[in-house]
């Protein structure tokens, strides 16, 4: 494919600006693969670049608005650059961008990234306002080429889209429904990977416990997740993001049967309150997503909980504050990332009425944070003492402390005096020394 479309193409260069979630992250290691395939150059800035992209998230009002203001940023800046608009806000917006940013000559949402080839060659030839906006494909998944950005941890997309419809999300409208790759096909990727000598896997999708496998095989979500920690030359595997509704034991099952499986799960709450649940259409309630919750902690290793929190839904009350922050009390999460609500195009939570002012978000925002930091102090205190295996990703030069990732996915900081190569994609044992809120710190044990 490449050699067929090299001769039209006269850009050589291109930046890509990622913004939003692992799901974006991944999707950008394929566009920067298919373009490398072509014949493109990737440039570490914008200025240098004749092609800019940018790969979008438009879960976060704030997320959007930072595409934005770089668009006009360069309707001043960008003279003779070709732009292009991929992912969430690409699909979202569709050919509205066009209008709202004439210098834009490519929106692309995340479903036609394999169809890339053919629109740079529409761009060559002078067409300044070329769409990839179908979400009538299964082929969402792969694209002949993947530039990997870690040498050692590789994301594989299982599952696109989402049937939910919880009343804040646009996922629905930007990706899709629900279509599960066949688990032979996953299996195969994680071989080629665990070959290329990738030793960590992380599973990914708008609700990667929703996954059904479309093929004879019929696997759910907890077979595949622990057939994939069987391939050879694994040694961690990881899941991302869990829906509540679908989160069922065999999952928990899986990762005490198999020592592959991380200590860890992101289950997105939301609220505590069960009737904000009910109004963001979460399908679950406080009392079900805490059954799920003590499966968790009824397991025989230790799993790191994380989860994710919205403050200020409309008709939100002191009362459910409350219980949010009771709910952080009782689950005792390893770590919360906590937003404010902001509206979003196409979703059901336009209609409400009773919206919180914005500077009362912001305070339930902070209670919220701090509750959670005071949980965190104590929950990373009682790994002082502990030896943690590490994932080796980076050495801060200015502390002289090497950057470790644990199974919990918690950040370990540690000292190795007398290193003499590189510890980078190694796996190490670190005594814990010292805890913060955020990270732990330590000492390499021999």
């Amino acid at each position: 494919m490449g050699g067929a479309t090299l001769q039209y193409v006269q850009v050589k260069t291109f930046y890509i600006e990622t913004f939003g979630c692992q799901m974006n992250a991944h999707d950008s290691e394929k566009v920067i693969g298919t373009l490398l395939d072509q014949g493109y150059r990737q440039v570490p800035t914008p200025d240098e670049a004749e092609l800019v992209f940018y790969n979008t998230c438009s879960i976060r009002d704030k997320a959007e608005q930072k595409v934005f203001h770089r668009l006009d940023k360069f309707k001043r800046d960008g003279k003779g650059k070709t732009f292009a608009v991929l992912g969430c806000v690409a699909q979202q917006e569709g050919e509205k961008i066009f209008e709202k940013a004439p210098h834009v000559s490519m929106v692309c949402g995340s479903a036609s990234y394999n169809q890339l080839p053919q629109m740079l060659v529409q761009l060559e030839a002078g067409n300044r306002r070329v769409t990839g906006l179908s979400l009538d494909t299964d082929e969402t998944f792969e694209t002949p080429m993947t530039r990997r950005d870690n040498p050692h941890r590789a994301y594989i997309t299982i599952i696109e889209g989402c049937d939910k419809k919880c009343a804040y999300c646009v996922v629905p409208f930007t990706r899709g429904p629900e279509r599960s790759r066949t688990s032979a096909s996953v299996i195969r990727e994680a071989r080629q990977l665990s070959a290329m000598g990738y030793s960590e896997i992380q599973l990914l999708g708008q609700n990667v416990n929703s996954y059904q496998d479309p093929s004879p095989a019929g696997w759910d979500f907890a077979k595949l997740l622990d057939e994939v920690g069987r391939v050879e030359g694994i040694r961690r595997v990881r899941f991302t993001t869990s829906h509540p509704r679908d989160f069922v034991k065999p999952i928990i099952d899986a990762i005490d049967a198999n020592p592959f499986l991380c200590n860890h799960v992101h289950l997105p709450v939301q609220s505590g309150s069960t009737r904000m649940l009910e109004a963001m259409q979460r399908l679950y309630t406080r009392e079900e997503y805490l059954q799920r919750i003590a499966w968790i902690k009824a397991a025989r290793r230790s799993i790191a909980i994380t989860t994710d929190i919205i403050v200020g839904f409309p008709g939100e009350t002191e009362t459910d504050l409350a219980a949010t922050l009771d709910l952080l009390s009782d689950v005792e999460y390893d770590s919360v990332f906590s937003f404010k609500y902001s509206r979003r195009p196409n979703t059901s939570a336009l209609a409400l009425e009773d919206h919180i002012p914005e500077e009362e978000k912001i305070r339930r925002l902070a209670l919220v944070q701090e509750h959670q930091r005071q949980i965190q102090i104590r929950r990373n205190a009682a790994y002082v003492g502990a030896v943690e295996e590490c994932l080796v990703e980076g050495l801060n030069k200015a502390t002289g402390q090497w950057i470790g990732r644990t199974s919990q996915y918690k950040t370990l900081n540690f000292l190795y005096p007398g290193a003499e190569e590189s510890l980078i994609g190694q796996y190490v044992d670190v005594r814990v020394t010292r805890a913060g809120a955020n990270s732990l710190v330590g000492e390499y044990v021999s």
